[in-house]
């Protein structure tokens, strides 16, 4: 695995992102221009884009939520470390938060260098590696397991998704688990949480902030959204 993580380096010209984590700052290593990814063979096959390769306001403001969380409630002192499942990883910032909140990470996504710089940037940030795994939501492996914890960040920008995560939530939430998605009013956001309901979930708004648009608006035009926090149970 290190040396996978090694040859990133060769393979991309690197770019980063900075951004501030439970009062520090930690610099993100990514793909400079995620543009250079698209893939028109990907594309074709199930319209795949590299959301993967950027940071994502929603990613901030679940890992900021979840630090804020730990220092509250001190989870990170618990003598056995829950287990928790990130869906979409990306370039691993929730999975960073939610290695130093004191869980046992799976980061998931359905590309490999996603997982290859998640895995880099925890191991800079945090100095060890996550537990990676490739999950395809629509097709989800036998032993994924149940989690004390599952985590989501900006996942239902496709209406597709609102089925698929909810599923994947009610098959892999551990009886006294949560879960915790954060969004922004993507297109699926009502109908995943309308499907709740029907799979014996329960949900809750948790916290909610505003942030700049991603990328940048032009000057003059509309440049916030509006960012949930959505916490999720067994009913």
């Amino acid at each position: 695995m290190r040396e996978a993580l090694a040859a990133l380096e060769r393979r991309f010209v690197l770019g980063t992102a900075e951004v501030t984590l439970g009062g520090r700052r930690i610099t993100l290593e990514k793909p400079r221009n995620p543009d250079d990814l698209i893939s028109e063979a990907d594309f074709a096959y199930d319209e795949r884009l590299p959301y993967w390769a950027d940071l994502w306001p929603a990613a901030v403001v679940l890992a900021d939520h979840l630090l804020t969380e730990q220092r509250l409630l001190g989870a990170a002192d618990a003598p056995h470390h829950p287990r928790a499942l990130e869906l979409g990883c990306g370039i691993g910032l929730v999975t960073i938060a939610a290695m130093r909140a004191g869980y046992d990470v799976v980061a998931t996504d359905y590309y490999e260098d996603a997982l290859l710089f998640a895995a880099r940037n925890a191991l800079q940030a945090n100095g060890r590696e996550p537990e990676t795994r490739m999950v395809d939501w629509r097709a989800l492996p036998d032993d994924l397991g149940t989690f004390d914890l599952i985590l989501a960040a900006d996942v239902l920008y496709e209406r597709p998704h609102a089925t698929l995560i909810s599923g994947l939530i009610a098959r892999a939430l551990a009886p006294d688990g949560r879960a915790l998605i954060s969004d922004q009013g993507r297109v699926a956001l009502q109908e995943f949480l309308d499907a709740l309901g029907p799979l014996g979930l329960t949900h809750r708004e948790v916290h909610q902030e505003r942030r700049p648009v991603h990328p940048p608006a032009p000057e003059g035009s509309f440049a916030h959204h509006v960012l949930t926090v959505y916490e999720i149970r067994r009913g």
